[in-house]
This record gives structure tokens, C-alpha cells and sequence, in this order.
């Protein structure tokens, strides 16, 4: 009913780089949804694999972007993107069946957030790797960003946007920068009046090879390190989280005064008597 009654359309951005067989899978698990996508976009980052022949047998969009990174990858598949919601995994996402359906409720809820994230049941590896990757690297990246930010951070591999706030956020955020977490960055970059809530029922599978040694962990948290040094000069936190404030109250106020204007419409009395 909510679909009907909003009339939403959603696409799906999937950027990706020499990942042919996670691509398929991906794709695979998109077309089981029980609320199918209006739009999936494959992102082709360069790579020298099948992925865009797997992409064209699909039938889903192919998209091209030369310049490497997660980044320039993802914000080439939201540009080019036309759903009133744009929705992100990453190639070797693997979302359960309700997954857009999940997407479009939370979406449609009367809080309307700016963007809806959700976490990463991991599969490959073994059971320590996959400890490791959830508790360690999940694990503290919502706790401690979100403690930063005073919001939860958006999980790159799992997460939905509104359009139009990509239109406002395209030329802040670093798009064209590939040595940078581009959900933290993203995160980051949230303007004051947005906002973005974490959906538990939101859970994908998502690969743990980038955990199969702790060269590649580190790898990842030394990327981290840097991404918030970036951010740090660009916006420090604490005028951010004073920006955040401001509009917060700001909107409560305007509540109060709507709430306030409601009563005494409902009441039959002048809100300002003379």
C-alpha cells in the first residue's frame, strides 16, 4: 500500500572492479526481491573481468567510470541513477529477499530519514575472521563514528538514499577521491536537517575476504585514519556536531510551533489574542 500510495521508485547501485562472480550473485539475489528494484546499475570501475558482460546478460544498466575508486564508482551510479530512492550495495552484497521491501517501509515512515542503513552478516573465512569482522570492525566502526557523528555512520555495503539529497551532497562530498571510505566520508558530509537511521531488519550478506589477514584489517582502519584526518581539517567535529545542534532545535521549534498553532485551531482560539 505504501508503494502505491507514494508511488516510489527505487534503483539499485552496485559498483564494481574485476568482481564478475560476485556481481552474478549479487544480481541474482536482486531478482528474488519481493519488491522488485525499478532500476539496477552496475558500475563497471575499469574492470578487465566479465562484469560487464554479466551485467548485459542480467538486462540491468551499465554504467562506466574510468577513474578507480569506490568512490568515483558509486557516485557515477547515483548520478546516473532516476529512483526517487537510491539504494547501495556492494558487489559482493548479497541481500535477503525482503531487503528493498524493508528499504520502502522505513523509507515511508512519517520520520522520513534522509538515509537508511542497515549492517553485514558475513560469509567465507572462518569463524574467527568472521568474529573479528563483525565485532571488531562493524562492531566499533557504529559505535565509535556514531558516537563522533551523534547519528549512526552509513555502511557502504548496505544503505539507502533519498535522491534529492544526493543532488544537495554530490558536490560536497570527495567523489573523485579513491583513498577514502567513501560511506564514512558520506557519513561525514550529512548536512544539518538530515538525517539517517540504522535498520536492523536491513541485513545483507557480505564477503569477509577483505579480513582473511590482518594486513588486509589494518589496511582498511589505516584507510579510516585517513579519511577522518581529511575530515577533520575540511569540517572539524565539533562545528559539526554544534551545526547539527543548531538545526535539531531549530526543527523542534518549528514543531512546537506547529503543534502549539494545531490546539488552538482545534480549540477555536486565537493563538495571538489581541
Amino acid at each position: 500500500m505504501a508503494r502505491l500510495a507514494l508511488m516510489v521508485t527505487i534503483s539499485v547501485v552496485v559498483p564494481s572492479y574485476n568482481d564478475a562472480g560476485y556481481v552474478a550473485a549479487c544480481l541474482e539475489a536482486l531478482a528474488a526481491q519481493t519488491r522488485p528494484a525499478d532500476e539496477i546499475i552496475i558500475v563497471d570501475n575499469g574492470s578487465t573481468d566479465a562484469t560487464a558482460d554479466v551485467a548485459r546478460a542480467a538486462g540491468v544498466r551499465l554504467v562506466t567510470e574510468p577513474l578507480r575508486g569506490i568512490w568515483p564508482a558509486t557516485a557515477a551510479g547515483f548520478d546516473a541513477a532516476s529512483g526517487d530512492l537510491l539504494a547501495r550495495l556492494d558487489a559482493d552484497s548479497v541481500p535477503s529477499p525482503g531487503w528493498l521491501a524493508e528499504v520502502e517501509h522505513r523509507m515511508s515512515r512519517p520520520d522520513r530519514p534522509t538515509i537508511v542503513t542497515g549492517s553485514g552478516a558475513f560469509y567465507g573465512a572462518n569463524g574467527l575472521i568472521r568474529w573479528i569482522a563483525r565485532t571488531v570492525y562493524i562492531g566499533g566502526y557504529f559505535t565509535v563514528i556514531g558516537a563522533l557523528l551523534g547519528h549512526p555512520p552509513v555502511f557502504g555495503s548496505n544503505y539507502a538514499m533519498r535522491r534529492d539529497a544526493w543532488l544537495e551532497l554530490r558536490d560536497v562530498v570527495r567523489r573523485d577521491r579513491g583513498d577514502v571510505h567513501d560511506d564514512l566520508d558520506l557519513s561525514w558530509w550529512i548536512q544539518p536537517g538530515m538525517t539517517v537511521v540504522r535498520d536492523e531488519r536491513l541485513l545483507v550478506g557480505v564477503s569477509a575476504r577483505p579480513f582473511d589477514s590482518l594486513e588486509g584489517l589494518w589496511r582498511r582502519v589505516r584507510i579510516a585514519f585517513h579519511t577522518l584526518a581529511i575530515e577533520f581539517r575540511a569540517w572539524p567535529p565539533l562545528e559539526r556536531r554544534a551545526a547539527h545542534r543548531h538545526a535539531k532545535r531549530a526543527s523542534e521549534r518549528w514543531v512546537g510551533a506547529d503543534e502549539l498553532d494545531a490546539a488552538v485551531e482545534v480549540d477555536g482560539e486565537d493563538p495571538l489574542p489581541a
